[in-house]
């Protein structure tokens, strides 16, 4: 019997950065554990990292239609039951053209529709289904952290309880600021955790070659080490080694509140901001505020980022908090719930068409 072809519009790039991808291939895992061939569409930026995560899943990659027409023409053309779509950029029309024609249509979405026109609407942040923003007739919207779509690799490696590394001369930091870093957090949030002066051992991973010489030239006080990483597969097993996680709000956020990480957050771009907002507000991640206000190592909100970092690092018991209560906030199982609908929609078009 041939499989069921699935198809994941969706880009990653320098600018762009990779959470549009790592929630698709989440996705992607689930149906082709499910016996569904996972088709992705679209452009890698040319970052080795990102064509590595296709490539090692034996996922398929083939030049992503950016126009209504493109998107029937490569439904067509590939045998697609069904497309995903997970792009700021791509026209909207290219959801209501598929429909149309009886393609089963998967919005992956952050708050605004875009104007897209979909069978289903997935929201999987923060308190999105307290939203209710109009929908076509007959459409469903998935919305809120239940329909998280998390990797394998962040899913094998969930604690059953929350985490308590035990209290360590020198605390474990890892820091991190998405696939590319397009903002360059990484030195000025390094810069901070050195600069509260306790002993720690910080890895950070540098975007760019750039980001990596930048990083070699923070000071580094006597009882302290920092090891300077290009971007890795290894960063879930980084996050359930360290005790304290310094990162940005996004599609990220999701993967340390699954992996019950104790974390302090910056946002960085203004989508973030209100993901950020709430994480914070729950208390499920520790917030250090806008990167933009953290540049400067003397101003007033790098010093208050600097006494939460202080704090975090000088308490197991702070950290252990923080990470009950993330650890409760993400089930991981939400790809499963997501797969359920797609799939069904999938198999209610078939049996209608026959």
């Amino acid at each position: 019997m041939t499989p069921v072809r699935v198809g994941l519009r969706c880009d990653a790039g320098a600018t762009r950065g990779v959470g549009h991808l790592v929630r698709c291939v989440a996705l992607a895992e689930e149906l082709a554990g499910r016996g569904v061939r996972p088709v992705f569409l679209g452009d890698t930026g040319g970052l080795p990292w990102a064509e590595e995560q296709l490539a090692r899943r034996g996922f398929a990659r083939v030049p992503g239609p950016d126009t209504p027409d493109g998107a029937v023409a490569a439904v067509k053309e590939h045998g697609l039951a069904a497309m995903v779509l997970d792009s700021y950029t791509l026209d909207p029309a290219c959801a209501g053209a598929l429909r149309e024609r009886g393609v089963p249509v998967l919005a992956v979405v952050d708050g605004d529709l875009r104007g897209q026109d979909a069978d289903l609407y997935l929201d999987q942040n923060l308190d999105a289904e307290l939203a209710a923003p109009p929908l076509p007739p007959d459409a469903v919207r998935l919305a809120g952290l239940r329909y998280v779509l998390l990797r394998d690799d962040v899913l094998r490696l969930r604690p059953r309880a929350p985490v308590r590394h035990p209290g360590a001369a020198r605390p474990k930091v890892l820091a991190f600021f998405g696939g590319t870093d397009a903002f360059s957090a990484a030195p000025p949030l390094c810069r901070l955790v050195l600069g509260t002066g306790l002993p720690l051992e910080l890895t950070v991973v540098a975007g760019t070659p750039a980001l990596h010489r930048q990083l070699l030239s923070l000071p580094v006080g006597a009882d302290q080490a920092m090891h300077v990483l290009a971007p890795t597969d290894r960063l879930p097993t980084l996050v359930a080694q360290a005790d304290l996680v310094v990162s940005a709000s996004g599609t990220s956020t999701w993967e340390l509140l699954c992996l019950g990480a104790a974390a302090a957050l910056v946002w960085v771009v203004d989508n973030q901001e209100l993901g950020y907002e709430r994480v914070v507000a729950r208390g499920l991640s520790a917030g250090l505020g806008h990167l933009s206000d953290l540049t400067d190592p003397d101003g007033s909100h790098a010093v208050a980022a600097r006494d939460t970092l202080r704090r975090l690092l000088s308490s197991p018991n702070a950290r252990a908090a923080a990470s009950a209560r993330a650890l409760g906030a993400v089930d991981g199982l939400g790809r499963a719930r997501v797969a359920d609908e797609l799939l069904a929609l999938v198999a209610s078009r078939r049996h209608h068409s026959a």
